[in-house]
């Protein structure tokens, strides 16, 4: 029996001293990724999860991003990825009403995490990502503060019925509520950009007075930005957008855009991938209790966006 003992302890030690657990099988942990869209804000989201990955050792990070903005392609690379065998699966869900059994489906077979835009009906364990309301309605005050006489308005998305874009919209219209704004349209492009300027075109045509244009996904400003440059009418329409891509940081810069509201994708992916592979090791205090893991989002305009571009030229290797 003592013999037993010291060799179970010179095992501890030897666990403890030799850095983060394999899975049962002595192989990397195997996380993946499978994202919304194909815009250039993922190409953040995949350095933090290369950073965890690699901090980490012991976890290979499969990064998948969607050709088309659609819940079928997006549903295409969960059943590769989970015929192939994988671990632990985030998702940026497309279609939270339709793609519940997707979901639910998956997390039978896998752990599975929602990053960036949520679907709380299903049985994912946890998300990771901001508070889309809270997002929503940073913008909103943003409009209220560009057009403090009121105005109208026009929001442009991929999809209407994405978790992060119904979301945001209700915070939105919280916060340009007693403003005297009022929405005129909310136009959707199925991560189309060509049809996102189409969209933003259309509108400049059918309202010619419009006073504002509100992009809430990443790719919506520059097309917004776009639609303008070609009617001329680049500074004389406010418009605020969401994330960080380098036109809407340059529009930002130059005061075509007031404002923008940023996220962190590089952070919360790089905790995302963390979270889960300490979760898979037997650590389940990394699932929050409510099952949200929530990262500030934050307005930057021309007062701080020099600084900020700054940072993400850094986190985009530039």
């Amino acid at each position: 029996m003592k013999n037993l003992i010291i060799v179970i302890i010179a095992a501890l030690l030897t666990a403890a001293c030799s850095g983060p657990a394999k899975t049962a099988s002595g192989k990397k942990l195997r996380i993946a990724v499978v994202t919304n869209n194909s815009s250039d804000w993922w190409a953040i989201a995949r350095r933090g999860g290369d950073d965890a990955a690699r901090e980490l050792g012991d976890v290979d990070f499969d990064f998948r991003m969607v050709s088309e903005g659609t819940a079928a392609a997006q549903k295409a690379l969960v059943d590769d990825l989970l015929v192939r065998g994988v671990d632990g699966l985030m998702v940026s869900p497309i279609d939270v009403e339709n793609q519940k059994q997707m979901i639910d489906d998956a997390a039978s077979k896998t752990l599975v995490f929602t990053l960036g835009a949520d679907a709380p009906a299903t049985r994912r364990a946890a998300y990771v990502g901001s508070d889309d309301v809270a997002a929503g309605k940073m913008a909103g005050e943003m409009i209220r503060k560009a057009l403090p006489r009121g105005g109208r308005i026009v929001v442009f998305v991929g999809r209407r019925d994405a978790q992060n874009a119904i979301d945001r919209l209700e915070g939105l219209k919280q916060g340009v509520a007693g403003g005297g704004i009022e929405i005129l349209d909310v136009r959707t492009d199925d991560s189309d950009t060509a049809k996102a300027k189409a969209n933003a075109a259309d509108a400049l045509v059918k309202y010619p007075d419009i006073d504002g244009l509100v992009g809430l996904w990443s790719y919506n400003t520059p097309a917004i930005l776009s639609a303008l440059r070609d009617a001329g009418k680049t500074g004389k329409v406010t418009v605020v957008g969401f994330d960080e891509d380098e036109q809407t940081l340059a529009g930002v810069r130059d005061g075509a855009v007031f404002a923008t509201v940023v996220q962190q994708p590089y952070g919360f992916t790089k905790d995302a991938v963390r979270r889960m592979a300490l979760a898979l090791r037997g650590d389940r205090s990394q699932i929050p209790a409510d099952g949200r893991a929530i990262f500030p989002t934050e307005v930057v305009d021309r007062s701080n966006v020099d600084g900020f571009a700054r940072e993400m030229n850094r986190l985009r290797g530039k």
